[in-house]
């Protein structure tokens, strides 16, 4: 009797340890519970998962805030110098008046719509002589580069054309297009040409050999030749050219436009001058500095935008 009773003490034993008493706390056994609605292989799953590490929010505000003074600091320390050297009495303010002055003065063109107007005379003039001169430039550099014996019969030519100055060339356009936009979009297209035609030149000729013949090694016809490897590879020294060219254009145009001009910001300019405007003058040049640096910041993210494919050096 005993041993049955034994026994069945011994069978009930794990099943009184399953079961604990109401309102007695269980022993911790470091396994964390598993609810009913939720599976038993879920909860090991999402602890294992690994997860993905991400910077504070706030060290990122304050390296993107630095990065930004950093780059700023030159900008901001020449507009302080700027305001404080005639207040001070080291320049004549009659002359470089101070930046607040400036800032008003602009804002004063703005509100009439003077500095609106001439602006867009001026980019309209630019913008279309910088858009021929890609378009014609390109394909010929292309073209010039490609067949070295076109380049030897055109290279005498075009040294001497891109060693006369364009502003030099003016009277030459005035007299055979005449004061109205043709000669001012003429000499922006004359001056914008070369540093777009010569670098594209140089960078169908300095394409890496290698890449030449590893692409002839597989059988490729010339017109693919000249798309896959080629024209991809020459898309940066191209793009320094037609940087180079978007910031002549706006100061040549400028040159331009004081002699003979009704709108733009160079008449702006030479307007204000004449008439003592000192401030008004220098808020126009203020503005043709923002355009240009606005130009290139432009022409900078199309280029990264055709050369993505590039894999940025590590170092």
């Amino acid at each position: 009797m005993s041993l049955v009773s034994g026994s069945t003490t011994r069978r009930k034993a794990p099943e009184e340890r399953s079961a604990p008493a109401a309102g007695t706390p269980s022993e911790p056994t470091g396994t964390p519970s598993v609810s009913p609605e939720q599976p038993a292989g879920a909860l090991p799953l999402a602890l294992s998962r690994p997860r993905l590490h991400q910077p504070p929010l706030l060290p990122r505000i304050l390296r993107a805030a630095l990065t930004g003074a950093t780059k700023s600091a030159a900008i901001v320390a020449l507009l302080l110098v700027w305001e404080l050297a005639p207040r001070f009495g080291l320049v004549d303010r009659t002359f470089l008046p101070p930046f607040s002055e400036v800032a008003e003065a602009g804002w004063e063109l703005v509100a009439n719509g003077q500095l609106a107007d001439n602006a867009r005379a001026s980019l309209a003039r630019s913008f279309s002589g910088f858009g021929i001169a890609v378009a014609v430039s390109v394909p010929l550099g292309l073209l010039i580069g490609w067949y070295r014996p076109l380049a030897d019969l055109l290279n005498p030519l075009l040294q001497v054309f891109l060693n006369t100055a364009a502003l030099a060339l003016l009277p030459v356009f005035v007299l055979l297009l005449g004061i109205g936009e043709a000669s001012k979009i003429s000499i922006v297209v004359y001056a914008c040409a070369w540093p777009i035609l010569f670098n594209t030149i140089s960078a169908v000729r300095t394409v890496d050999p290698t890449l030449l013949r590893l692409a002839k090694s597989m059988d490729l016809s010339a017109p693919r030749l000249f798309q896959k490897v080629i024209l991809p590879a020459s898309v940066p020294t191209i793009f320094t050219g037609i940087r180079l060219a978007g910031a002549v254009s706006i100061v040549v145009l400028v040159a331009a436009e004081m002699v003979g001009a009704k709108a733009g910001l160079g008449y702006l300019i030479n307007a204000s001058q004449y008439n003592f405007a000192i401030p008004q003058m220098y808020a126009g040049i203020v503005t043709i500095s923002v355009i240009g640096v606005a130009f290139n910041q432009l022409l900078v993210a199309v280029e990264k935008r055709l050369s993505s494919w590039r894999v940025p050096a590590t170092g």
